[in-house]
């Protein structure tokens, strides 16, 4: 259907929906499960199709991207490699050993042509907005794109299809006089490439919030600091609002758009909006770690409604959880839509974190905005969460005897110390349960994994493997059993967080004499701790847990089971005691 801008205003609103089976056709070429995956779009389009969505837009085909196009944004090299390799020319074995080059890339029989239709997609979509053919447009593609450099695949990402589309707009369609493009990328992780191809742009004002922390998070560069504003004509014109930590949700990102967002999209006033719409930060992500509900995301997209004529793109980017995605996309379809709002509500605070990051990017962009000149009134930013979500992590021994050395510590860290060691020093483990019992929770929370992150010693492998596999090494008081579960960990990484060490101990049980690590929850930018993250399963968790307090001890029921683990992802938990204790063991959340 074609109607022309004025005449699609005047109507009820025309949204255009693209979706591809071809574009499934890109999966592991093992079989082996993967976060980024087929079944991705397939929930959005079924979720979208049992809601009778796809009766009320505007439906069309993919089409594959143009060289000319994608090298607008990619070099010639990397488009050749992307374009010939799932030909016959690239055995399976050769294959691999290019995507073992890249970060976190597979390739496979179908990878060039979903890559080539990912990009061409979001370029159709594009084109028919700015041409007022539609008023809105949704891309359910895969590949995502945004970390896709110029002249490297990365982070799922083949080809950057939201930095190819908005390109096009520019270089090839110039008479749809698009002169300013407002690209807003709320996928959890930040979209580095797209910061770079239009680093120096003026035309393009590039917004990113994620999850940075520092720059520990994935992508896990100094990219995503809310410091890089752009370069030469096009500073101020690239935005980070990078998260400190985990967990943030409805309120925090509706914090942002009120108070950076909003107000420079006004003085902007971008002829079309392109969303990098990642669905990662969604509650229940496994990757993402942030808590971000359907009705947040429909709120959000309403906002940027009142710009640019409602021109708005949604070009879909991570997301791992399927049914966080579905239910996120269908949410925000439903706002182009014009459908009554969803269920929700925003009357929870943000976090501390989230107020002092907020004005730390409205002084670094003042000078371009002079709107986010003035300062935040202070009631305001006293209005926060009731608990600020702690890095997650563990000591270099979590042993819970009581402390028999001298004191180390000040008195106000002294009552943040017993907040953490009292609840583990009370933990029972009852004997009255079968093993049928313990195998069957067991067999559950072996297929859930989790980021146990340590500092100090436990940050030596061979430690913390006489936890996992058991057996004594230097320094250690006595052997330990090990889990049941002796499999070794199935990943490792190492990050740098803003927070102080400290001693709490000259002596502990398991390790003999020697301080007892611990760290001071308050962030504090001029300090550096390094850590270590290995990835276990729950099962094995509790037996680490179990080996930190009393490994003499049967473990026939779970210490942490999947209601403390729901209740901490979800902030739920009614024991602040115990939910400290138990984020300071849980690292990242879940990973698939």
């Amino acid at each position: 259907m074609e109607v022309s801008d004025g005449e699609a205003s005047s109507q009820r609103r025309l949204v255009g929906l693209l979706y591809d089976e071809r574009m499934c056709k890109h999966h592991t070429p093992d079989g082996e499960p993967h976060p980024e995956n087929p079944n991705r779009i397939r929930a959005i389009w079924n979720k979208l199709q049992s809601a009778g969505i796809h009766h009320r837009c505007v439906l069309f085909d993919a089409k594959e991207a143009e060289d000319k196009s994608i090298l607008a944004v990619h070099s010639v090299n990397h488009v050749n490699l992307i374009k010939d390799i799932s030909s016959n020319q690239y055995s399976e074995k050769a294959r691999a050993r290019i995507a073992s080059m890249y970060n976190s890339i597979y390739f496979n029989e179908g990878s060039s042509e979903a890559a080539y239709l990912a990009a061409g997609s979001v370029i159709e979509v594009t084109e028919k907005v700015a041409k007022g053919e539609l008023n809105s447009g949704v891309a359910i593609v895969r590949p995502p794109g945004h970390h896709a450099e110029r002249d490297e695949a990365m982070g799922f990402c083949l080809f950057n299809n939201v930095a190819v589309a908005t390109s096009y707009l520019f270089n090839e369609k110039p008479e749809l006089g698009i002169n300013r493009v407002l690209i807003v990328d709320w996928d959890v992780h930040h979209g580095n490439a797209t910061q770079k191809m239009f680093w120096e742009d003026p035309l393009v004002l590039f917004f990113s919030v994620h999850r940075h922390e520092f720059g520990s998070f994935y992508p896990a560069t100094e990219d995503g600091y809310y410091t890089k504003v752009g370069k030469g004509p096009g500073a101020g014109y690239n935005i980070n609002v990078p998260w400190e930590n985990g967990l943030c949700g409805d309120a925090d990102y509706l914090a942002v758009w009120d108070h950076i967002l909003i107000p420079v999209a006004k003085e902007f006033n971008p002829d079309i909006i392109i969303i990098s719409a990642g669905f990662d930060a969604a509650i229940g992500d496994p990757l993402g770690g942030c808590r971000v509900t359907p009705y947040g995301y429909s709120v959000m997209l309403k906002k940027l409604l009142n710009f640019a004529n409602g021109k708005i793109v949604l070009a879909l980017e991570g997301g791992y959880n399927l049914e966080s995605i579905a239910n996120s996309m269908l949410a925000c379809v439903k706002v182009l839509l014009e459908d009554n709002p969803i269920p929700g509500s925003s009357e929870a605070y943000p976090f501390e974190s989230t107020w002092r990051v907020i004005q730390a990017v409205r002084q670094e962009l003042s000078p371009f905005w002079p709107v986010l000149v003035d300062e935040l009134p202070k009631k305001l930013i006293s209005q926060t969460a009731p608990t600020v979500p702690y890095y997650l992590s563990s000591s270099s021994d979590s042993d819970v005897e009581e402390n028999k050395g001298p004191d180390a510590v000040s008195e106000n860290l002294e009552d943040v110390l017993r907040g953490v060691i009292e609840p583990l020093s009370k933990l029972k483990v009852g004997e009255d349960k079968m093993a049928s019992n313990s195998m069957t929770w067991r067999s559950e929370l072996s297929k859930i994994h989790i980021w146990y992150s340590s500092f100090g010693s436990n940050m030596w492998r061979p430690r913390f493997m006489c936890y996992i596999q058991g057996g004594q090494v230097e320094g250690l008081q006595r052997p330990l059993p090990g889990c049941m579960d002796k499999s070794p960990p199935k990943g490792t990484l190492w990050k740098i967080l803003p927070y102080r060490m400290f001693f709490g101990r000259n002596f502990s049980r398991s390790w003999g004499p020697g301080g007892v690590a611990f760290i001071n929850p308050e962030v504090n930018i001029h300090e550096k701790t390094y850590m270590c993250l290995y990835r276990i399963t729950l099962e094995q968790f509790n037996d680490v847990l179990l080996q930190e307090n009393d490994p003499s001890v049967t473990l026939s029921s779970p210490l942490f089971d999947l209601t403390a683990l729901n209740s901490i992802m979800t902030g739920t938990s009614k024991s602040q005691e115990i939910n400290m204790e138990l984020l300071d063991f849980l690292a990242e959340g879940l990973v698939p």
